[in-house]
């Protein structure tokens, strides 16, 4: 396999918000009922996207304070990462307010890499929304905040299995777009968009993925339907 066919992504969130559950789900369909809090892990695991074989590396970190002065060396500037899963919970403000440390994070280290870089993409995962009754993040919410720091958007279930995989191939394939555009010398340019998957949650991606997909050309201030515990924008 290429160097084009490898991907490497970290994920970032507060310790508690499901970061490992996330990993796990992916890597091994598995569901980890205990929180044993993660320093930092790494996995590899293979999906096909669109046809072609991709190799995936996945880097669990630290999300407790106590351990954040360990992730310096995956923002260092001769430490490419292709994507950033951010991830909080939406049964806790806190873990979206604190994801503007960990997107920090990011933005520096892209200061850091040479002019000609390509740009990692970034999504955030509002997880945990199989717990609708104890739900403080609305999904507007959390998709504004998505859009304000140029992310992408999923909610997403590790316990469920709700837009797992689909929230890795999104960013498969917005990684690929990415490395596509600069081999054609042009600037892959965000195209926010808010798309109803089948298991009735919300998902926002850079790119035109289907035709279930809906331009949102400004937040919606309606308050988001409930299907299943989950929320879609519509």
């Amino acid at each position: 396999m290429s160097k084009s066919d490898e991907i490497r992504v970290v994920i970032l969130g507060d310790g508690g918000a499901g970061k490992s559950c996330i990993t796990m789900r992916l890597i091994r369909s598995k569901w980890v009922d205990e929180y044993d809090p993660t320093i930092e892990d790494s996995y590899s695991t293979n999906r096909v996207v669109d046809g072609k074989n991709y190799r995936l590396d996945i880097i669990d970190t630290a999300g407790q304070e106590e351990y954040r002065d360990m992730l310096g060396s995956l923002f260092s500037s001769d430490n490419t990462i292709d994507g950033y899963l951010l991830v909080y919970e939406i049964t806790s403000r806190t873990s979206l307010e604190n994801l503007e440390y960990f997107d920090e994070l990011i933005e520096k280290n892209i200061d850091l890499r040479p002019d000609n870089a390509i740009k990692p993409v970034k999504i955030v995962a509002g997880n945990k929304c199989d717990l609708s009754e104890h739900r403080v993040i609305s999904s507007t919410e959390g998709l504004n905040w998505a859009k304000a720091h140029g992310c992408g958007f999923m909610e997403t279930s590790a316990k469920v299995m709700v837009n797992i995989e689909e929230t890795f191939e999104i960013l498969i394939r917005q990684v690929v777009n990415q490395r596509r555009a600069q081999l054609e010398g042009k600037t892959a340019k965000p195209n926010v968009t808010a798309t109803s998957l089948p298991n009735n949650t919300t998902s926002t991606t850079n790119t035109d993925t289907s035709s279930r997909t809906q331009q949102l050309e400004k937040p919606r201030e309606e308050t988001p339907k409930k299907r299943s515990g989950c929320c879609i924008i519509c």
